[in-house]
């Protein structure tokens, strides 16, 4: 029989050690949370530490990312590939024991965690998409996706914001395989907690619809235990468990305080610590039979085998169906998938419609949902303006026993909802989305105003951090929104969002680039993209004839991120380009506009359109100098903030640096200067700089 009690000494031994010896770290929640990891993943987590990736593994996130030394001593001792070297290494360059856990760096890490509140987040995206497959893939005696979300977490995420806003929804969606462990410790960074964390933690979690347990001792295993159990048999409700701990538990001295928080212990301290847990072994020695308690390696296996079977019966019974779900699962596109794209963009050319670009993403959308049914939409409360729905996504809803509910599409055949609406809950959409990706099965995107992606930043962040292929459209990008005014105008959000490392960005100015946009960033399987759409009818841009201009399909120089849209013969100036216009967004008719005033001039300008700078920056330099050619004077034009625009070696910019204002759209045009004959004087007046 297991000796749970040595189990949770060998937590608390590496969380010490490891913290010592990289003198950096947080030891006190592990030493605290090392009973709670013994019920679980002792208990009741079912993974297969040979194979981290398989499908049906239930998934553990720790949401007090700080705490990592918990998660990496478990996966240690359960049999993943982490050596003990690694846990020496701890927050050392290049180990596998970051500071905070990254997926995709540590086997058995399921996210990054460690902007607190997030990992609740992204676990709810994780169940619902368990919840959203099952219903979809299961069959009756095929229960082929049926696998449990557990969470622990802490008083910081439960302070956060974005927890609010995850288990409302959770509990509105009747999550009831998501189970989150609270460690309520009563300690943070700066004390006690009392003086300002004064919720009523139970009765705020009952009141969003969640079953509540406890408190209950957390370093009681088995009491523990018993919890979980009674939670997994919740039907229609997720599962809060309080878990009254000791920060820093076994260590005389630190125990219940701060310092037990984020610093090392010391020498004397750990060396108290062992004796108070009756662990004589030497720093990073583990004996034999606790690992032998802890292996999961063969239990993981007979797990996993046991669901090959019935996988294997499941294939037999509905071939289609698991090709369907194995696909989804690796996040492989439909083989369809290209032609499904070159229809589109073909079909948006060909219509040359005049509509806002957000109308030309649902445009697009109507296509792409259609042709991949793991694509799941959503909007912050405002898809009637993001245009994120389509006639085959019909709105997730779930019955009174929690079921998915269902409706018809347009050949009568039932279907679940596709499209979330999500409130007003922009950061907890965006963690959702990325705990949906992180999980496997669908590919999300999400919809509001370019400028509440303040709110959901951090968590694009973590999106482009984790290389997660989730797609953000966020429209109303400009000023020409009009009325609404400078809380809702996007200035500097553009630039900021360019910032952000493998982030993709797109600001497409018609139906054909907003096709390849979007194109582009369902095949970016391991970045995400943000989509900058207008409020306001866009004219479609004929392509020109240049060598440099797309071809019918638009998926060459499009797709490249900038191209050459207009040459000066094609406005009847047949003379060599003097200059070059870069523009995005609706203000490529802009440029348009300009360039054939300044053809009346007799002055030749070439007009390239840069829907993503982010991917034109990728491009070889040979194709940048055939866009750009050297020594050409270049203006730019986008309405937003101009600092990321001088790096293309731009003489002017016309920009915005400023907030809005409260206007009909066309009159701010003019008042910011966004006119033909604007741009067209400020080319001009570049030139004749040079010329002197």
């Amino acid at each position: 029989m297991a000796n749970t009690q040595q189990m949770a000494s060998a937590i608390r031994a590496l969380a010490m050690d490891a913290v010592q010896q990289a003198n950096s770290g947080h030891p006190g929640a592990p030493m605290g949370m090392a009973d709670m990891a013994v019920a679980l993943w002792g208990e009741h987590l079912q993974h297969s530490p040979s194979n981290p990736q398989w499908l049906n593994r239930d998934r553990f996130v720790l949401s007090n990312g700080h705490g990592s030394m918990l998660i990496y001593a478990l996966l240690h001792l359960t049999g993943y590939k982490l050596p003990m070297e690694e846990l020496k290494n701890f927050r050392q360059l290049h180990s596998k024991t970051a500071g905070h856990p990254e997926y995709g760096i540590t086997p058995g890490v399921e996210t990054t965690t460690g902007p607190l509140g997030q990992g609740i987040t992204n676990a709810v995206g994780m169940a619902l998409a368990e919840k959203l497959l099952a219903k979809e893939f299961n069959r009756e005696g095929h229960a082929v996706v049926d696998h449990h979300t557990y969470v622990f977490m802490g008083d910081g995420c439960l302070m956060e914001g974005i927890s609010h806003e995850a288990a409302s929804l959770a509990g509105a969606w009747k999550l009831n395989k998501l189970i989150a462990l609270y460690d309520d410790n009563g300690i943070s960074i700066d004390g006690q907690v009392a003086p300002w964390f004064a919720d009523n933690t139970a009765l705020r979690f009952v009141s969003y619809g969640w079953n509540v347990l406890g408190p209950i001792d957390g370093h009681d295993a088995a009491r523990v235990s018993s919890a979980i159990a009674e939670a997994k048999q919740s039907t229609e409700h997720p599962t809060l468990i309080i878990c009254r701990t000791h920060i820093g538990k076994g260590s005389p001295n630190r125990a219940n305080t701060a310092k037990a928080h984020g610093e090392p212990l010391g020498a004397e301290e750990i060396k108290l610590t062992r004796e108070a847990i009756e662990w004589p072994h030497a720093p990073f020695e583990i004996p034999k039979s606790v690992y032998a308690d802890w292996d999961a390696k063969a239990k993981g296996k007979a797990a996993e085998a046991d669901w090959n079977t019935r996988f294997a019966a499941y294939k037999a019974a509905f071939p289609e169906l698991a090709k369907e779900l194995l696909r989804r699962s690796k996040g492989e596109l439909p083989k369809n998938f290209v032609q499904t794209a070159v229809d589109t963009i073909i079909g948006a050319h060909q219509k040359a419609e005049t509509v806002a670009s957000r109308k030309a993403s649902q445009l697009a959308l109507e296509s792409f949902t259609a042709a991949l049914p793991e694509m799941l939409g959503g909007s912050a409360d405002l898809t009637g303006s993001n245009l994120t729905n389509t006639k085959c996504t019909p709105n997730l809803r779930f019955e009174a026993n929690g079921a998915v509910a269902q409706t018809e599409d347009a050949s009568g055949k039932l279907i679940g909802g596709r499209h979330i609406n999500y409130g007003v809950r922009e950061f907890g959409m965006a963690a959702i989305m990325n705990g949906i990706a992180l999980h496997g099965g669908f590919i999300p995107y999400g919809g509001t105003f370019l400028t509440f992606s303040d709110y959901s930043r951090n968590a694009i962040r973590m999106a482009a951090l984790m290389k997660l292929r989730v797609v953000h459209v966020f429209t109303h990008d400009s000023i020409g929104l009009g009325e609404d005014g400078p809380t809702h105008q996007s200035i500097e959000h553009a630039a900021s969002l360019r910032l952000i490392p493998n982030l993709d960005v797109w600001r497409p100015g018609d139906t054909a680039e907003t096709a390849v946009a979007w194109t582009v960033a369902l095949q970016n399987q391991n970045k995400p993209t943000a989509l900058l759409l207008s409020r306001q009818n866009l004219s479609y841009a004929p392509k020109g004839d240049s060598d440099l201009a797309p071809d019918a399909s638009g998926l060459d120089n499009i797709s490249k991120g900038a191209y050459v849209l207009s040459e000066p013969q094609e406005v009847g100036l047949k003379k060599k380009t003097q200059a070059v216009i870069i523009a995005t967004g609706s203000e490529v008719q802009l440029a348009l506009q300009a360039q054939a005033l300044l053809a009346q001039r007799k002055i030749a300008v070439r007009v390239v359109s840069m829907p993503s700078t982010t991917t034109f920056d990728r491009q070889s330099s040979a194709y940048k100098t055939e866009v750009l050619p050297a020594g050409l004077p270049r203006v730019a034009v986008e309405m937003g903030s101009t600092d990321g625009w001088w790096k293309y070696g731009v003489s002017a910019v016309v920009g915005i640096d400023t907030f809005g204002e409260s206007a009909p759209a066309p009159t701010l045009f003019k008042h910011f200067g966004f006119t033909a004959e604007n741009v067209a004087d400020t080319v001009q007046t570049v030139l004749t700089r040079k010329a002197k």
